[in-house]
């Protein structure tokens, strides 16, 4: 194999590397997202059962203070049944009093359902809230691991883009423009010919090509996809 594409070759097998640890940092921003996303539907979920749960109590107060002015009514309606003399009045009061009794036990036993309701809402808020702490905890965590990982791959790739670039120095200026303009925009710039097949495209190539690749001589590109060429197994 030529010299120039066994440097070829480890000058790529950097760039791999470092094009790998980028898409790192490209992911980290969109799962921190996704974390945040999970908390927050965590959160909301939470606040939402607690409404609930208060809507339930305002509730049942409202209907306390309705039972109680009924009661009050239906004590004024007794004050006044002993006043009057007249049979008509005191069958109306009656009436009355029997019809806001009626309603009395009415509101007394919505507010037996609300209580129940009241009752599993806050067995509801408990359990949703040590599932909410659950989901906080791992997300911090996981935000904790993400932050870490952030600079070991800052670290990392400043690493291998200062060992890449004294690889470089020692290419040829031209070839090396070749190889870079080529990885841009392929996954691979220098690949192997294999049973006159280049691996990189995977097209069959003239027999003056394999020739070439073979003699180990020059460099060769594949006629089809411009990539850098060795040779590979027969």
């Amino acid at each position: 194999m030529l010299p120039e594409i066994e440097k070829l070759l480890v000058l790529q097998d950097r760039d791999r590397k470092i094009r790998a640890l980028k898409q790192e940092l490209k992911l980290a921003p969109l799962e921190r997202k996704e974390l945040d996303e999970k908390l927050a539907e965590a959160l909301k979920k939470f606040e939402a059962v607690k409404l609930k749960a208060k809507e339930i109590e305002v509730e049942r107060k409202k209907l306390e203070v309705e039972v109680q002015a009924k009661r009050d009514s239906i004590n004024k309606f007794q004050t006044q049944k002993f006043q009057t003399r007249k049979n008509e009045e005191f069958q109306a009061l009656n009436n009355e009093i029997k019809r806001y009794e009626g309603d009395i036990s009415s509101i007394e036993d919505r507010e037996l359902e609300l209580m129940e309701s009241g009752d599993k809402a806050k067995t509801t808020i408990a359990e949703t809230d040590k599932e909410t702490q659950a989901v906080k905890t791992q997300v911090e965590r996981q935000l904790a691991d993400i932050a870490g990982k952030i600079d070991a791959v800052g670290v990392q790739l400043k690493e291998l883009e200062a060992e890449r670039a004294r690889l470089a120095e020692n290419v040829d200026e031209d070839l090396l423009d070749t190889f870079n303009g080529l990885f841009s925009t392929k996954s691979e710039a220098v690949v192997a010919l294999e049973h006159g097949v280049c691996m990189g495209c995977h097209m069959t190539l003239t027999t003056q090509t394999m020739v070439r690749v073979k003699g180990n001589r020059e460099i060769v590109n594949c006629e089809q996809c411009g990539r850098i060429l060795y040779p590979g197994e027969e």
